[in-house]
């Protein structure tokens, strides 16, 4: 399939990250309560995040299921009732969305242009991000790592989002992320970037900006 959408920005589709896009990151009590659940001391939350952190890539790669991952951050395997906790705790971490981005999107969304999600994310968080009211109406398709069984900034992540775009050109679909090695991962494929520090009028420029 081939687009014949044209917009005045010049670009056909777009590919966004998840978190520090359109999520936001979780905030200090938010981590803290997932190191309390992990009944990890409260005086070494650095600590937490360096252990969650060690081995999450292979998490969202789909390498690990939710027991794995746990226990390799924890040093020991988690009863089924922590484990059901830890799950919660954690996606509940990255659920909390940036309404000024979903405003923009909208507005892009109601102009027809294809809006595809590109997240690195564990299966259970995929599975609660899919059910959304924001990607269900939102989103032409959602991809995420565990399910690619890879995580960015390989280029077969990208590869698969820009096929499934029906695109022919790279240059004429945009990728969003709020980090500056996936942005870069993406230009090396042609793709156009923005890499997102936040700056809602970017954001809008490149979506819905018609030039004078």
């Amino acid at each position: 399939m081939t687009s014949t959408f044209l917009t005045p920005t010049g670009v056909d589709a777009v590919i966004l990250d998840y978190n520090g896009v359109l999520g936001l990151q979780p905030t200090p009590d938010q981590w803290q309560h997932l190191a309390r659940t992990a009944d990890w001391p409260d005086q070494d939350l650095a600590g937490f995040q360096s252990a969650f952190w060690n081995v999450r890539e292979a998490y969202d790669a789909g390498q690990l299921s939710d027991l794995a991952y746990w226990a390799k951050v924890l040093g020991a395997h988690p009863g089924p009732r922590l484990l059901r906790q830890l799950r919660a705790a954690d996606t509940a971490m990255w659920t909390t969305t940036d309404d000024r981005v979903l405003a923009v999107l909208e507005r892009a969304h109601r102009s027809g242009l294809p809006l595809f999600l590109l997240s690195n994310a564990p299966l259970h968080l995929s599975d609660v991000l899919d059910a959304t009211d924001w990607c269900r109406r939102l989103m032409t398709r959602a991809f995420y790592s565990a399910r690619l069984l890879t995580v960015k900034p390989d280029p077969a992540a990208y590869q698969q989002v820009l096929a499934a775009t029906g695109v022919r050109d790279p240059r004429r679909v945009l990728f969003v992320d709020d980090r500056a090695d996936n942005c870069h991962a993406a230009a090396a494929l042609g793709l156009r970037t923005l890499h997102h520090t936040g700056r809602i009028a970017d954001l809008e420029a490149a979506l819905l900006h018609t030039p004078g």
